[in-house]
């Protein structure tokens, strides 16, 4: 079975406009979080840092923003239906942490009518500098496969912390932390804690209660552990933002913002300087290019982008915008919108079968670094040193070019040069097009591989680079080169 046939087999990817037929079959039936008439709270409290009023701190719902005032005091009037009360943490702060290391900038709505809700910050000195290291798709889906996250990248994880040295580092989980079996996320939470940094959570597919009849019911468990599925924080310069673009309909799901954290989003940009930057973290891109290289579809199915895309845009358009997701198990960068797009590759790669996502990027996370208002960033494969950004593949590996050297240089974006060297003497760029990385192929094509996800089939993929050496060459190196002037080379006799 295909990858795509399989996501087609299974909940969570079910045509995203089929009518859904639980709600047909018994629609007078009770649904959980539908609309009911406004029940107003007011909830009072206080921001303070280190115990000291701290003032202009931004307060919300998850709709409507107040900030605090000199004494640290704010007043928001909001609904019982409303789930958190939340702070976005401003830079030089972090929120505090559960025992396990889930950042708790939140407290929940009670439904009383006066209700306190105070949130005491620590200091987070010197975080003009700092790391966000994203964590898509750890998806794990067994006790065997949590595992291999906890042998495998969370130590990972742990050096890479002790290599930035005095830099103040996040974590974030860029959804599917699970694979539909929710009752494991204590895993995940035991292993924030092993990892050491405060971790925030971006909800997936995989996250998903798939009983619930709307959306609001779907991120119910997610929530119970998590708290809001959409909030702002600050780091520096930097202004990161967190969404949740899985629209659950009650028998699948599709890539679409829903028009409250639209609104919620243009309130909280209101608050930012025009020109500054801004990172959104969300689940599914706004836009893949997988549909396209691997099908041929003039555009991408509604599971693996997201479908109002352009009303994130249109709020995007005065900021120096960044958007970083997961989802697709592969690596792509894309240009749209006037944003950077950063589709990361899986922590699990192929769903835990191997040690590549099926376009042939290892299994590992993004490395985002902030220095004041600029952005940067590398992919770290789990296991392996920073410097491995590249695979080089001997003369013939891939069958369609026989003899030609194929790379994958999985991080690739437009700012990237890629040459070639043959014997030493340099021979110019190497050439970009679309194919099968032969680790790829090799591990996962056919309908008996790999054998623990039998489905995963290797994806074309836009980043391997082909050229041609002289029949008499010995040896090929690869050199490229990256945005930010790190240069990475491999090697291979032919």
């Amino acid at each position: 079975m295909r990858r795509r046939d399989f996501l087609a087999s299974t909940a969570a990817a079910l045509g995203a406009f089929a009518l859904p037929e639980r709600l047909v079959a018994d629609p007078y039936a009770p649904l959980v979080g539908l609309a009911r008439a406004p029940r107003p709270v007011r909830v009072r409290g206080r921001v303070t840092g280190a115990g000291r009023p701290l003032a202009n701190v931004k307060v919300s719902d998850g709709l409507q923003i107040v900030r605090t005032g000199a004494d640290g005091r704010y007043v928001l009037v909001t609904d019982a239906a409303n789930p958190f009360v939340f702070v976005s943490t401003p830079a030089g702060w972090q929120p505090a942490r559960t025992p396990m290391g889930i950042a708790r900038f939140f407290a929940p709505i009670t439904g009383a009518a006066e209700q306190e809700a105070s949130f005491d910050l620590a200091p987070r000195p010197g975080d003009a500098r700092h790391t966000v290291l994203v964590l898509a798709d750890p998806q794990t889906q067994y006790r065997a496969e949590t595992e291999l996250l906890h042998a495998e990248t969370v130590p990972d994880v742990v050096r890479t912390v002790q290599g930035l040295g005095d830099r103040a580092v996040v974590g974030v989980a860029c959804g599917d932390i699970m694979f539909d079996d929710l009752s494991l996320y204590p895993e995940w939470e035991r292993a924030v804690q092993r990892m050491g940094v405060p971790f925030h959570q971006v909800i997936g597919n995989h996250d998903l209660d798939f009983a619930a009849r709307t959306n609001e019911g779907a991120s119910a468990t997610f929530r119970s552990r998590f708290g809001p599925t959409h909030y702002a924080f600050d780091l520096g310069a930097v202004h990161y933002v967190v969404l949740d673009n899985v629209f659950w309909h009650g028998a699948g799901y599709l890539g679409y913002i829903d028009q409250r954290q639209l609104e919620w989003l243009a309130a909280d940009l209101a608050t930012v300087e025009r020109g500054a930057t801004v990172v959104v973290l969300l689940h599914i891109p706004p836009l893949s290019t997988w549909d396209m290289r691997a099908t041929g579809a003039k555009s991408p199915a509604s599971g693996n982008s997201t479908m109002n895309r352009q009303a994130l845009y249109r709020l995007l358009e005065p900021y120096r915008a960044y958007l970083v997701s997961g989802h697709q198990h592969e690596l792509e960068h894309v240009r749209e919108g006037g944003a950077t797009h950063v589709v990361s590759g899986a922590v699990c790669g192929a769903w835990w079968s191997g040690p590549i996502c099926y376009d042939g990027t290892p299994n590992g996370y993004l490395v985002l670094d902030g220095d004041d208002a600029a952005v940067r960033w590398r992919y770290q494969a789990t296991g392996l040193p920073a410097e491995h950004q590249l695979r080089v593949y001997g003369r013939g590996a891939d069958p369609s070019a026989a003899d030609e050297v194929v790379a994958n240089v999985w991080a690739w974006d437009p700012t990237w040069t890629v040459r070639w060297f043959e014997d030493g003497a340099p021979r110019g760029l190497a050439s970009r097009r679309v194919g099968r990385d032969p680790l790829s192929v090799q591990l996962h094509a056919g309908p008996a591989l790999p054998v623990r996800r039998p489905w995963v089939e290797p994806a074309p993929t836009g980043h391997l680079f082909y050229v041609r050496p002289s029949p008499q060459a010995r040896e090929v190196v690869i050199e490229a080169t990256d945005g930010a002037g790190r240069t990475y080379r491999e090697r291979v006799g032919v």
